[in-house]
């Protein structure tokens, strides 16, 4: 599912107006992204959970030349699933 079949299922499920589904599912994201750019977390519960891991720099080779290149280290995003989650993926329904 991508971004704007969430937001049409939402707005069928519950009669909202597309357009307003949008702009707060979009408010959400954006919201979500800000707190983690800050270096915070995101829980939502039944879900899971965002975080950054640091990665550090490091040599890797490229597949095409196998040549070794560096590579700076980054921040990249973390999702830690939730136990309701897990649980709904796991069941044997």
């Amino acid at each position: 599912m991508n971004k704007s079949e969430l937001v049409k299922r939402i707005a069928k499920e519950r009669g909202l107006p597309e357009r307003r589904v949008k702009e707060v599912v979009d408010m959400v994201f954006q919201i979500m992204a800000q707190t983690l750019a800050e270096g915070g977390r995101v829980e939502i519960r039944g879900l899971g959970s965002f975080r950054l891991k640091k990665r550090p720099s490091r040599f890797v080779k490229d597949p095409k030349t196998g040549i070794e290149i560096f590579v700076k280290e980054r921040y990249v995003p973390h999702f830690k699933m939730g136990r309701y989650m897990k649980l709904k993926l796991n069941s044997k329904e």
